[in-house]
């Protein structure tokens, strides 16, 4: 009798949504059905109490307009050299050079602010402004720089003399309030200025705390981290408690203001970063003094420096530098404690914004989750954008890029407060991707290509940032110095020579012209918004996704007006027509932006055929409101699991029966305690991804969930049990099913054959099983545990569930199995990239010239013809903690990363030296090493 015989019989289990020419993506399930699932509990005519609507704090109608103050506007020579005096080498000031002052200040951007406002800017962004240290170097004008950018701070108490003064920011912050525009200060709370040296060394590479702990004054040797957090540090003494000692020289001893700052104590004092692992929160940026932001007088310290200027001057919010690179406890503190202080100060929408560069959702939402601060730039936004916009990569990356939205759900935030960009001060410009992107392309499309990606930052949720000067077509040879270029005419060699989009204009003249195409662009899609605030604040839905180049569709709604609007973006060169799935049928439809037929009306499935010209977007507005719900549907919660990428949260997921527009809220408690709110979700898949790190692993909860409807009825799932801690792996995980023979195990079925055996990866926590050759068919399996049936797991990662079914074309093919989730899935190649690089802090050992590069020749892999796999194999590496990704043909435009997933976050190893082999499986995207 074969083992399938003693499978127990399940119910039918829903389809997953398939894949053909293209992903239709809906709500919850536009086909309802009237049977109510199991575990879901009976509707009730009292709404529940604990039903909230998605929320919108902070802000999420804001236009964000960044500005670097010295690169805009000149309003007066008087302060160019910031009062000290000619010579560039001592006041900075040079405006031949890229990377000293050029002259703008604050005055200029007064001067200017129609010019801003016309944009339909209504919250103005500065770099930082505080005093810098001038210039910065080995004493030659070639290899020093100034902090024309200002993130050298020496003074956090006034503005750089090269600006301006604190009075004329405060007269900009009034004019600006008069226009009804927010200002928003770019702070610094990582470092400061480069003014210690070290005793010992100048180089000072990085001395890890496991190599050199800290000391107390007494000489006893403690952990920071057991302070952090807390109002208690033990004394130190600069010549002894650090790996290095600190020296400030005498003509610099009280060069800081607040004058605690000149404290050596109050610094990390390891060394240079190499900006991964223990490193990145402890190392010093290239010099710059790394503030010891575990000890409460520094983060009292900041907390104090940061509310004078909201007291003082009015701020209206803080972007943050550098948020990555400090630590969790501080951040703790800080954001609660400044928000509650700007709201005392009649701050009631101050909003908050870290740096924290990083595509993975899983990372970037921890800031806004556990370390409670309000929102983070969406670096992962740029990075799907251009690949969208400039790439021309498949529509279907847009979709589940927005798909991860939910790791930023919990009970006060949510990613709607995320500021979006397409480019800043130091990647580069979005002017400068296209062009690079798209080499030989007209000018009318690059120009297209431009105007596509601020239409899809416009129109998609957060708010949307435009770096000064995009406006204007800006370029530049990269990021950092090459795409800081000034507004007023230029005197830089490097900027003279770069090519604007959609303008004949150079960088030798004045570039503030309102009637350039992407001004007037930027412009009409402000306005746009702002006559149809849905498209800022509404509730986003995918909806449909080409699988190739072509049409993404979304749906935004806003929960107390519920009409429709339906978006729709083209990346494609030809027109493309698509079926576009909406919440009613036979609803008409206007269009509102675009170029297509002005009237629409959706079938009786309830889709809307749209017609998307090249490289180009439309949008069209529901002419009626959603019908309201007849009764509140049935919703179940499934089996909570540890959310793979992120072991210290839990993914809880509801399924929603019904086609209207729904509001999801999770609730959650432990053994005997209430129910706690932990999020409210707005769109299917209805899921949050709770933060349990601060429960102890094996800790038992309860979760639930309650739906709200478009009439406020509500209904609520039966609570379901889940378990803190990423669950104990098994011994053994086999793929028992009809390809075991062909595997070389004796019969089909077998839960123990070893040709059918799975490796745990640690590193991406999977399952893996790579057979480089398997017949074509159609297959099915399971995922058996410890060698037998007793425990195993089928579609869906179900117990004892129904067979996964595979068509196989023939040839290579992965197997994966994640315990958190136990979930088993087969993966197949497409077609084998023309190379593959491992990118990341060890490129240097390697022998590149630089980590972090793509293109660099000895860490490219080369292809394994007998088991399809890529394969680099390092005969000594330096043992060492390392990060790395795997690049795709030589650049950043395709890469993998932890758990294989796109754009993801670098994988992480500790490697004790001695040889060492990458692999890269293209069926899986996995990275491992042997």
């Amino acid at each position: 009798m074969s083992a399938r015989s003693h499978r127990p019989t399940l119910p039918q289990q829903r389809r997953p949504l398939g894949r053909l020419a293209a992903v239709v993506l809906t709500t919850a399930a536009l086909t309802a059905t009237a049977v109510l699932p199991a575990g879901a509990a009976p509707a009730t005519k009292t709404p529940d109490p604990a039903a909230q609507h998605s929320i919108r704090a902070g802000v999420s109608d804001q236009n964000f307009y960044f500005v670097m103050a010295d690169r805009f506007n000149n309003g007066t020579t008087t302060n160019d050299a910031g009062g000290l005096g000619s010579d560039p080498m001592v006041s900075g000031f040079d405006p031949t050079r890229k990377g000293f002052f050029n002259g703008g200040d604050l005055k200029g951007l007064q001067d200017r602010l129609d010019y801003i406002q016309g944009l339909g800017t209504n919250a103005l962004w500065l770099t930082p402004s505080f005093k810098n240290k001038a210039v910065q170097g080995d004493g030659t004008v070639a290899n020093s720089s100034a902090g024309y950018h200002g993130y050298w701070v020496t003074d956090f108490t006034q503005i750089d003399p090269h600006l301006g003064t604190n009075a004329e920011l405060k007269t900009l912050i009034d004019a600006a309030h008069a226009r009804g525009m927010k200002v928003y200060f770019d702070i610094i709370t990582n470092h400061t200025a480069d003014v210690i040296q070290y005793q010992e060394t100048q180089s000072a590479p990085y001395i890890s705390k496991e190599t050199e702990p800290y000391r107390t004054a007494a000489g006893d040797v403690f952990d920071d981290r057991d302070y952090a957090g807390t109002q208690d540090f033990p004394a130190l003494d600069p010549a002894t408690s650090f790996p290095y000692t600190p020296v400030v020289p005498a003509a610099e001893k009280d060069v800081k203001v607040p004058s605690w700052l000149n404290d050596p104590t109050l610094y990390h004092n390891r060394g240079n970063t190499n900006f991964a692992g223990e490193d990145s929160l402890y190392g010093d940026f290239f010099g710059l003094d790394d503030l010891f932001t575990e000890n409460p007088t520094v983060v009292n310290g900041m907390m104090d420096v940061y509310k004078t200027w909201i007291r003082d001057f009015g701020i209206d919010g803080f972007r943050i530098d550098t948020m990555k690179h400090v630590n969790d406890e501080f951040w703790q503190q800080f954001g609660p404690q400044v928000l509650s202080y700007a709201k005392e100060q009649g701050k009631d929408e101050f909003f908050m914004f870290g740096e924290v560069f990083d595509t993975s959702k899983s990372i970037t939402s921890t800031f806004t989750t556990r370390n409670k601060m309000q929102a983070v730039l969406d670096f992962g936004f740029q990075g799907a954008a251009r690949s969208f916009a400039s790439q021309g990569s498949k529509a279907t990356g847009l979709a589940d890029f927005f798909n991860g939205d939910d790791w930023y759900t919990d009970a006060d935030s949510n990613v709607y407060q995320l500021p979006t960009f397409l480019g800043n001060h130091d990647m580069g410009r979005i002017g400068t991707f296209i062009a690079e992107d798209n080499a030989g392309a007209s000018d009318t499309e690059l120009l297209e290509r431009d105007e596509l990606a601020h239409e899809l930052m416009y129109f998609s949720r957060g708010n949307p940032v435009v770096y000064y000067g995009d406006e204007q077509g800006f370029t530049g040879a990269g990021g950092d110095q090459d795409s800081r270029q000034t507004l007023f005419a230029s005197k830089v060699q490097e900027y003279l020579d770069d090519d604007l989009l959609g303008t004949n204009s150079t960088h030798a003249t004045d570039n503030f012209d309102t009637g350039h195409p992407l001004y007037r662009k930027i412009s009409e899609l402000a306005a746009l918004t702002a006559e149809h605030p849905t498209l800022r604040t509404g509730a986003q839905q995918n909806r449909y996704a080409a699988d190739d180049a072509g049409i993404y569709a979304f749906s935004r709604i806003d929960a107390k007006d519920q009409r429709e609007y339906i978006v729709a973006v083209n990346n494609s060169e030809t027109a493309q027509t698509a079926a576009i799935p909406a919440y009613e049928a036979k609803q008409p439809f206007n269009l509102v932006y675009g170029d297509a037929a002005a009237h629409a009306k959706t079938d009786a499935q309830a889709k809307l055929s749209v017609t998307v010209p090249p490289l180009s977007a439309v949008v069209y507005e529901a002419a009626g409101r959603l019908a309201k719900s007849k009764a509140a549907p049935a919703v179940v919660l499934k089996k909570p699991v540890t959310a793979a990428g992120d072991a210290s949260r839990a993914k809880v997921t509801a399924d929603v029966d019904g086609s209207s527009f729904y509001e999801v809220t999770f609730q959650s408690r432990t053994a005997g305690g209430e129910w706690q709110a932990i999020g409210t979700d707005d769109n299917a898949p209805y899921q949050v991804f709770h933060d349990v790190s601060s429960l102890e692993a094996g800790t038992s909860l309860e979760y639930r969930a309650v739906v709200l409807d478009n009439r406020g009825q509500t209904s609520a799932s039966e609570p379901r049990s889940g378990v803190v801690g990423e669950p104990t792996q098994p011994e053994s995980v086999t793929v028992a099913g009809s390809l075991n023979t062909e595997l070389g195990c004796a019969e089909d079925w077998q839960p123990s054959c070893e040709q059918a055996l799975m490796t745990y990866e640690p590193t991406h926590r999977l399952w893996q099983l790579n057979v480089p050759n398997l017949p074509a068919g159609t297959y099915e399996f399971k995922a058996a545990l410890n060698g037998t049936w007793d425990e195993n797991y089928g579609a869906g990662g179900e117990l004892d569930g129904a067979n996964v079914v595979f068509q196989h074309s023939g040839g290579a093919v992965t197997f994966l199995y994640d315990h958190a989730t136990n979930v088993i899935s087969a993966a197949v190649a497409g077609q084998q990239p023309a190379a593959v690089s491992v990118p990341g802090s060890l490129n240097t050992e390697l022998g590149c010239a630089g980590d972090w590069m793509p293109d660099c020749a000895q860490a490219q892999l080369s292809l394994d013809t007998v088991d399809g796999l890529w394969k680099l194999s390092v005969p000594n590496l330096a043992a060492g903690s390392y990060e790395f990704k795997a690049a795709i043909n030589g650049s950043w435009a395709e890469n993998y990363g932890l758990g294989g997933a796109p754009n993801g976050s670098n994988i992480a190893v500790k490697h004790d030296g001695g040889p060492v082999t990458f692999r890269y499986d293209p069926a899986s995207h996995l990275v491992t090493t042997r």
